[in-house]
């Protein structure tokens, strides 16, 4: 598949957030053929090029991983000149992705309405940590924020125990920049439509609350507050993590009757699926203290291996809780390319999370890896905006760039 080909190509995007969110959003149509033009500030660019691990090139593995298939150009929006240059990067442009505090760019004469002015077919994809209105609207957030007030954090943990950030992830920067994308994707479809350009107003916390199921329904019709409940699920049982012999951890999933019914098969204990004993989801629930304790005895009797395998021959929903080396190692991963490696210059080869999701005829790709801060400079700016040598220098030395 050619360039030209993939599914996203012709598409121009600016990204001027910074960490995650956003720029994920724009990362992912990076992948499917989008040019995506990086805009960082001068000095220092993209706080998250000194975000995790660092390597020997002067950038995180974070970036070099999250920043992927982009060019980076260096940009002062505080600069009246850099906010000229802007403007007129906007005027060619379909999307600018930014998560910066709501009112900021409106400061410096780069909000909706001004962009607009200039583009009225420019989608805006904006990601804060609770949205352009509302009255939090001005408050700071970040992922572990967004779990907190968004009602993830409350439900993660040990039932005794404090609430936790799950995985210690930044899993909110990483949903809001899939809503993001996919926003911007039905708004560039309206355009196609109707010629308009539109917002995508995202907060961080909006993003987590959206996947918890029933939380809601349950409390509204109920008064249900979900509680915290560890390794389980009050829905299910037996459902949950196990340790087994050799002190390798699966997870298990027992959705319904028959699900348990292979189970109990696996197991050798047929009789635990009679009707009269676990049969059924109701007496599973009302003694899941007991039915846990002979899973968890069957499963410390045997090494993860031979779990897995009797659990896999019965088709039972059984997991290794995989550690990243697990991962690395396991055959799936690699025949689904979930792990692509790339050569980076001084740094040398760098492995990173493939492409999501697979297309058969125009798959995403991984063309390089993050970018250095203003590698892209002469070549965005002439081919873009028509600026010479000199020019691109003036600007360099009065801070624009």
């Amino acid at each position: 598949m050619s360039q030209s080909e993939a599914p996203l190509a012709g598409l121009r995007v600016l990204d001027i957030a910074t960490f995650i969110a956003a720029p994920f959003a724009a990362t992912l149509m990076a992948e499917f053929g989008a040019e995506v033009i990086k805009i960082e500030h001068p000095q220092g660019g993209d706080p998250f090029r000194r975000f995790g691990s660092m390597t020997e090139a002067g950038d995180s593995l974070a970036w070099l991983t999250e920043a992927r298939n982009k060019d980076s150009v260096t940009l002062n929006l505080k600069h009246a000149q850099g906010q000229e240059l802007l403007r007129r990067l906007v005027a060619d442009a379909d999307v600018v992705c930014e998560n910066f505090r709501p009112g900021t760019l409106e400061r410096w004469g780069l909000g909706w309405e001004a962009l607009r002015a200039v583009n009225p077919g420019l989608v805006m994809l904006r990601i804060s940590g609770f949205g352009q209105t509302g009255p939090y609207r001005d408050r700071p957030g970040f992922a572990r924020t967004a779990h907190a007030f968004g009602g993830l954090t409350y439900l993660a943990g040990m039932p005794d125990g404090p609430p936790v950030t799950p995985g210690s992830t930044s899993l909110a920067d990483y949903i809001s920049g899939l809503y993001g994308a996919f926003g911007v994707l039905a708004a560039l479809r309206s355009r196609a439509q109707t010629g308009a350009g539109q917002v995508v107003d995202i907060g961080l916390y909006e993003s987590v609350f959206r996947v918890l199921d029933e939380l809601a329904p349950a409390y509204a019709k109920f008064g249900t507050v979900r509680q915290r409940e560890g390794a389980g699920t009050a829905n299910a049982c037996p459902h949950g993590q196990f340790r087994c012999a050799d002190d390798g951890w699966v997870a298990i999933a027992c959705t319904s009757d028959k699900m348990f019914a292979r189970f109990a098969a696996a197991m050798d204990r047929p009789e635990l699926a009679a009707p009269e004993a676990y049969g059924e989801v109701r007496r599973r629930l009302a003694g899941r203290a007991d039915l846990d304790q002979l899973v968890a005895d069957w499963f410390a009797a045997l090494p993860r291996a031979e779990a897995l395998k009797r659990c896999q021959a019965g088709m039972v929903p059984c997991s290794p809780v995989n550690s990243i080396a697990d991962i690395f190692a396991d055959p799936h991963y690699r025949a689904r390319d979930n792990l692509v490696t790339h050569e980076v210059a001084a740094v040398g080869p760098v492995t990173v999370p493939g492409v999501v999701p697979k297309l058969s005829r125009t798959p995403g790709r991984i063309t390089r890896l993050g970018p250095r801060l203003g590698e892209h400079n002469a070549q965005v700016y002439r081919r873009l905006l028509g600026l010479d040598d000199a020019a691109i220098a003036r600007l360099k030395a009065d801070g624009v760039i």
